[in-house]
């Protein structure tokens, strides 16, 4: 074993030393610590909602998953029975990004005003809704939420509900960036779909602001 009084004896202890710190600060800029937060939103289709939030700058990991239903353990098959949600996990580094930046985002990349799902998708599984994983969140999506709702921007009333997160069940693996793994069925699906025509019916200019690939 090599203690601290051998290390520098070796003849190439500190070239050693450097690369080891060197390695350790890039895979905690990578992968972040433990200073990271994590926000969870259900934006209708998750294939989409993770390749939205991919390309905001402070975003460093998201994952799909089934949120707020009855039942344990649900998979795509069996997550509308149980009344799940389609949802993304977000961990992000707040020195980057603030959860209030996050919300604009949501709400400019989804149509809140609609209760019967997102675009071509259809159903409880795909309705809006923010998880708010504290009192914090919770407090700082009902202010995001209200000052929508008095800004006039949309046409009809914001629907997206805030409720307290329950357990988030990550989605079966094939799921998991989607969007990078089968870029061709993706597209094509999204672009059936209507997701970013209609985003841009109901927030003109606004829409998808603090997406850096729209």
């Amino acid at each position: 074993m090599i203690n601290a009084n051998n290390l520098r004896r070796l003849p190439h202890a500190a070239a050693v030393l450097t690369v080891v710190l060197v390695l350790g600060a890039s895979l905690q800029s990578a992968y972040g610590n433990d200073t990271n937060k994590t926000a969870i939103f259900a934006g209708g289709c998750f294939w989409c909602v993770e390749s939205d939030f991919d390309n905001v700058p402070g975003v460093l990991n998201t994952v799909s998953g089934y949120i707020g239903g009855t039942t344990d353990n649900p998979t795509y098959k069996n997550h509308t029975t149980g009344m799940h949600r389609e949802a993304v996990e977000i961990t992000y580094d707040p020195a980057t990004v603030s959860y209030e930046k996050l919300l604009d985002v949501f709400w400019r990349s989804v149509n809140p005003t609609d209760a019967g799902g997102q675009f071509c998708d259809r159903g409880h599984s795909y309705t809006t809704a923010i998880y708010a994983l504290d009192d914090t969140q919770t407090s700082l999506a009902s202010e995001s939420k209200a000052r929508l709702e008095a800004a006039g921007t949309l046409s009809k009333p914001v629907v997206t509900p805030i409720e307290p997160a329950a357990e988030f069940w990550p989605a079966e693996g094939y799921h998991q960036d989607y969007y990078q793994k089968n870029p061709i069925r993706y597209k094509f699906y999204r672009t059936s779909c209507g997701r970013d025509k209609q985003v841009r019916q109901v927030w003109g200019d606004e829409a998808h602001a603090g997406i850096e690939k729209h």
